[in-house]
Formats: C-alpha cells, structure tokens, sequence
C-alpha cells in the first residue's frame, strides 16, 4: 500500500510543494528515502523509527521506501520528520483518514514522538501560504512572532499522537502558547540622535535617506563623526511591518543566526576584512550574506575605501535591483536583499586631504588610487552624498546635539506613509520605478527646463538627475507637499553635489 501527504521543500526564500510518498510492502526489514535527500534527511529514518515504536506502531517485517517529490530538488533538514511518519502510518493503514491535498506538514521528531521547531521553518511557512495551503500542521516556536497567516489555519501539535488524534477527528485539548514575558519590542538601544552634537545638515540629510531609502556616501577626516552618524542612522527608522519581520526572520534562520526579538530593521556593520562570498552570501548550498541579512535594513560600510574592489563591485545588481542571484554547481539561488547602504569613507589614505588642522602626507597618486576604490557605476548610486567637517567646540559652547530620534523618526513614518498611500504599498521613492514616479508626481514644464539646463551645464547623466527628482520628491513628502516643490529640488541637488 502507498499513500502520500503534502509538505513544504526551500529553494532559497522561494518554497514549492512537496509531495511525500510512502510504500510499504511485506518482506524484509528495510528504509530507505529516495528523493535526492541530503544527511539530515537520512538520519530522519532512525528518528521515525524511534518515535513509531515509541507510539507502539512496530515495522518489523515491512520493506519501507518513501520518495520526496520532485525527485530533482535537492532535499535539506529535518522539517520532513512528520509528514513522512504521517505518509509511513497512512501506508500501514494504521492512519484509516483522507488527508487533502492542501493540508502540509513540518516538523522535527525527536524519540518520544514529541514534534520539536527547527531553524528554517519560517521561510516555508510563508511559502505554504504563497502555494495555497489551507492547513498547516507544525510545532509552536516561541522565537517567532505571533502567526496569523490568514486564510491558511495553522494548527500547532506537540507529538506525533497529537496529530494522529486530530487528524481522525478525535477531541484534542487546545495548544495554549507559553508566555515567556518578552514580546518582540519596538526599540534596540541604539545612539540617540540628540547626543551627537552639531552635524545639523547631515541629521537632516539622513532623515532624507530614512524617509525615502536612498543610500549615503559620508567623506571626511578621522573623528569627524561619520561612524557615530551611521550608528545612530537606525534609531530614526520606523519598525518593520508584520511581512518584513517575517521576511527578515525567515532569511537570518535561513543562514542559521538568531535575530533579536525586536521590530526594528536589521543594521549590519561588516568589517573591511570581510570577503566576498560573507558580503554577498553563497557556498556550497548558498546561504544568505551580509546584504540578504540587512534586507528592510542598513548595510553600513565603514571605511568603504579598505573592502576589495571585486567586492564592492558586487554591491551593484542587489543595489539596482533588490535582488541577489547566486549560482552554484549544485544550485541557483535568489535571494532579498533590498538594503539601504550607508558608507563612510576617508578623502584619503591618510584621512586628512583639504583639511586646515593636519597636514596630508598622501600624493595625488596615492589620493587618486584611494578614491578609484569606489567605481563610478558604483559611486553613482549614492543619492546622497555628504562632506564632514570636524566640530570644534569648547566648554562654553557645548549644548545638545538637537531632536531626538524620536521627533525626528516621526517625521519620517508620516513622510512614509504619504509613499506608501500614493504607491500602494511598501515601497519608497528610493526603489519605485521612475516611470511610476513620474507619473504619480509630474514635474511642472519650469521644473523640467532647469533639470535639463542644469544636467547640460554640469554633464549630469541620467542617473544622476533621477536621483535628484526622487530626492525632491522625499524632501516634499517630509514637508506633506503633495507636489515636488521647487526649493525641494534645489535642496536636493545640494545633498547630490560632491
């Protein structure tokens, strides 16, 4: 007898449906799983086997063969556990219960039959809802937020008993969630803004780039404060939507690291050191990198100008795109990866080229060769870019920095939330597409004249002078103009300008 029950296979972020198929036939004692099934996929069996006579079901005198479909796609973790003891009892008619098509399961066992939450069962929950399941069986994990995934009903089981008996419609006592007292909160302690003192025009040059996701380039002399700007960048930013947290939980189980339970988006801070493989993700089965890790986030880049050329260079598709395409021998992944970049960088290798306190030890040769670092292409994406100065003060002039974060990052979730009306939905004049931009905030005809003056005059390309109208456009939202004002795009050309 053969029987079959549905469960959910990853490919990256992106799920398909997976049939598993159990045959059971009387003859010698033997298990096997076909399917292309890695290691811990193989070692289910003897968890399987534990866990049934745990139950007291017994295979003794049973040739047991189970195919993970499709059997082109390679199979990987212990998430298979429970629909193939559920296929295996179906098979042995010990499961006497039609089970629909859109009904999954996911799941580890451990020996006592007890069903246990593993790394990299979010991502395929999610992709159970995009395939249409209506009901999923699966284990309560409490590193996760609450999972309302409407329409699909998510039934939470403890052991593989527990499902037998709800499957065949038995009274089972409702799965009470444990309260642990620590819900995923707002806020990380993150530098305030109001502790940095001076800067005025970059704070209100990053409130530009939080409310509209547009990436920033900070030059400047050592101690001007381009780390401590950056650090505090996240503390403006509003919290994740319920689908971002998700999505960003999904991708840090996916490359196996912990995300603290907060709301926040995530800030990634790799080292100059990194390579490229870390920055970028991949491996023998790709995993995420740092850029997929600070999806809905921060990618901030300190002293941009010591990582490798190569590996700035791969910065430009997901920068374009939003998007990362790995490929491998055994695999081709795509994964997330819509990141804000922040970068800091020195004016040279010395750090103090243009400055009236240090004296430059550098060459032009050496200053030119620091700054070619950065390639065109990819320093044109910076919408952004800002010189700083260092802040002189003394006892008698040393007072509060300004705003908090908090006046200044309400500014910025009213600002988001006019995109987000106009656009219908998450996205940020950063990332729409120009046609759209265009379309849903028209330039008047004096407004196009002085852009194609200006771009003529300075040998702007056509980059560069989108960038400046989406800047406009940010500036005016921060302003609750429903048009791009003409002072919007004079400012916005000053925050572009090296």
């Amino acid at each position: 007898m053969w029987a079959k029950v549905t469960s959910i296979g990853l490919k990256g972020m992106a799920g398909y449906r997976m049939h598993v198929e159990a045959g059971s036939y009387v003859g010698n004692d033997s298990f096997k799983i076909v399917g292309l099934p890695d290691a811990t996929v193989k070692e289910s069996k003897e968890r399987i086997i534990a866990a049934l006579r745990t139950l007291g079901y017994h295979l003794s005198g049973q040739k047991i063969t189970i195919n993970l479909s499709p059997s082109d796609q390679k199979k990987f973790g212990s998430l298979f556990d429970l629909p193939m003891a559920v296929a295996i009892l179906k098979s042995l008619h010990e499961l006497e219960v039609t089970v629909p098509e859109d009904t999954g399961f996911l799941g580890s066992l451990s020996l006592d039959g007890s069903i246990q939450p593993v790394k990299g069962m979010l991502p395929a929950v999610l992709a159970a809802k995009r395939l249409g399941i209506q009901k999923l069986y699966m284990p309560y994990d409490q590193d996760l937020p609450d999972l309302k995934l409407e329409p699909m009903k998510i039934i939470y089981v403890t052991s593989l008993q527990e499902t037998i008996l709800h499957l065949s419609g038995q009274w089972v006592p409702p799965f009470t969630k444990k309260q642990d007292g620590e819900k995923f909160h707002r806020s990380i302690d993150y530098l305030d803004m109001e502790q940095i003192i001076g800067h005025k025009s970059a704070k209100h040059a990053l409130e530009v780039a939080a409310a509209g996701e547009h990436h920033v380039l900070l030059t400047g002399p050592p101690g001007c404060g381009k780390s401590m700007l950056a650090e505090s960048f996240p503390s403006i930013l509003p919290a994740l939507s319920k689908e971002s947290l998700l999505e960003v939980i999904s991708l840090y189980q996916l490359s196996q690291n912990s995300y603290p339970r907060s709301q926040m988006p995530p800030f990634r801070n790799p080292h100059h050191s990194a390579s490229g493989v870390s920055i970028i993700g991949g491996g023998q089965y790709p995993k995420p990198g740092e850029i997929s890790l600070a999806h809905r986030g921060v990618l901030f880049l300190d002293e941009i100008g010591e990582f490798s050329k190569k590996t700035l260079d791969m910065l430009r598709q997901p920068l374009e795109n939003g998007l990362i395409m790995i490929s491998r021998t055994n695999a081709t992944i795509t994964y997330p990866a819509s990141f804000l970049l922040i970068a800091a960088m020195n004016p040279c290798p010395c750090g103090y080229a243009g400055s009236n306190t240090h004296y430059c030890t550098c060459t032009n040769k050496q200053i030119l060769a620091y700054q070619n670092k950065l390639s065109g292409p990819l320093r044109d994406r910076f919408d952004i870019n800002l010189c700083l100065k260092p802040i002189h003060f003394n006892t008698f002039t040393i007072e509060k920095g300004g705003e908090s974060s908090k006046i200044i990052r309400e500014r910025v979730e009213n600002a988001r939330k006019r995109q987000f009306d106009r656009y219908g939905g998450e996205v940020c004049n950063g990332r729409i597409p120009y046609e759209v931009l265009i379309r849903k905030s028209p330039l008047t005809n004096a407004q196009q004249s002085t852009l194609q003056r200006l771009a003529i005059k300075r040998n702007w390309s056509n980059r560069t002078q989108v960038k400046i109208i989406r800047l406009a456009r940010t500036i005016s939202d921060l302003q609750a103009s429903d048009t791009i004002t003409d002072q919007s795009i004079l400012d916005a050309i000053k925050l572009n300008e090296v």
